[in-house]
């Protein structure tokens, strides 16, 4: 696919090298029980690329995303604050996946409200790009809470 809009922050390259990993991320996937594969890959500034799949467990709530598996490795490798761009992949070849609900509160905790994030198709032939903020308007932020905190 000729890339004509690319995210924020991001050369061509770059997007490819993400579209790459967020394919490459599901692919590492394990879901037996849904069959529904998911993968994730986060670009940091430093300009790692940390990938994440989606993991699931005979105890279904034990189960975790793809974009929160990125997330854990890459706050526990360092890599807190300074995203550029998130991308994820699932299966279907006709739809983009996006991130649940819960996904999109983790994401929020460690990357800015502009954060791109790059939702592909199953062969990443299709994508669209959102920004967090536009995902998760009216948000609840780790900042929410300081403010709560000082008017006690």
């Amino acid at each position: 696919m000729q890339v004509t809009l690319l995210p924020a922050g991001l050369s061509g390259n770059e997007f490819e090298t993400v579209k790459k990993n967020a394919l490459k991320a599901r692919e590492l996937s394990y879901s037996p029980y849904s069959k529904f594969r998911v993968g994730c890959c986060i670009m940091t500034g430093s300009r790692s690329y940390i990938l994440g799949a989606n993991v699931e467990n005979a105890s279904y709530g034990a189960g975790i995303c793809a974009e929160r598996t990125a997330i854990v490795k890459a706050v526990t490798s360092g890599y807190m604050k300074d995203w550029i761009c998130l991308a994820i992949s699932g299966d279907s070849l006709e739809s983009c996946i996006s991130p649940c609900g819960i996904c999109r509160q983790a994401i929020r905790e460690f990357a800015s409200l502009q954060l791109p994030v790059v939702m592909f198709n199953g062969d990443g032939s299709k994508y669209i790009v959102k920004t967090l903020q536009e995902l998760l308007p009216l948000s609840f932020g780790p900042e929410d809470l300081q403010e709560g905190s000082d008017s006690q």
